[in-house]
């Protein structure tokens, strides 16, 4: 997909991810990049010409393990591969990061994208902190 540009760690406004995840989720109510990006061993960002189309968050814990956050691409830019590409990238930097294992939660409708981009589900336990 040659009109989409891929980086790692490029500088994000609140105002550019916010947009994003405004577009992709309706119900977002606002997000502070820096206290984010604070918490991850990376970001992979897609742009196409100026804009932010596409956005995923690698997280850690300081150890060995690497957590995939907000997995977003644009409603306009869906379906076009670039959710792949950006699970891609997220994968190839938390191994040169470090990382051995690579965890992501997603909804039972995600579950063929995210085997596609290689994951395979295991068991797992949540706890709901808020109704």
């Amino acid at each position: 997909m040659s009109d989409i540009i891929l980086a790692r760690r490029a500088p994000i406004t609140d105002e550019q991810l916010n947009e994003l995840f405004t577009a992709a989720w309706p119900s977002h109510s606002g997000a502070n990049v820096a206290q984010v990006h604070a918490r991850s061993l990376t970001w992979i960002s897609a742009w196409h010409e100026d804009d932010l189309v596409g956005y995923v968050n690698v997280a850690t814990d300081g150890g060995v393990h690497a957590f995939i956050l907000d997995t977003t691409v644009h409603p306009h830019h869906q379906r076009r591969g670039i959710g792949s590409m950006l699970l891609t990238e997220a994968t190839d930097a938390a191994r040169d990061g470090g990382a051995h294992w690579l965890h992501v939660d997603y909804e039972d409708h995600l579950d063929g994208f995210y085997r596609g981009c290689g994951f395979r589900p295991t068991k797992a336990g949540l706890i709901a902190l808020q109704p």
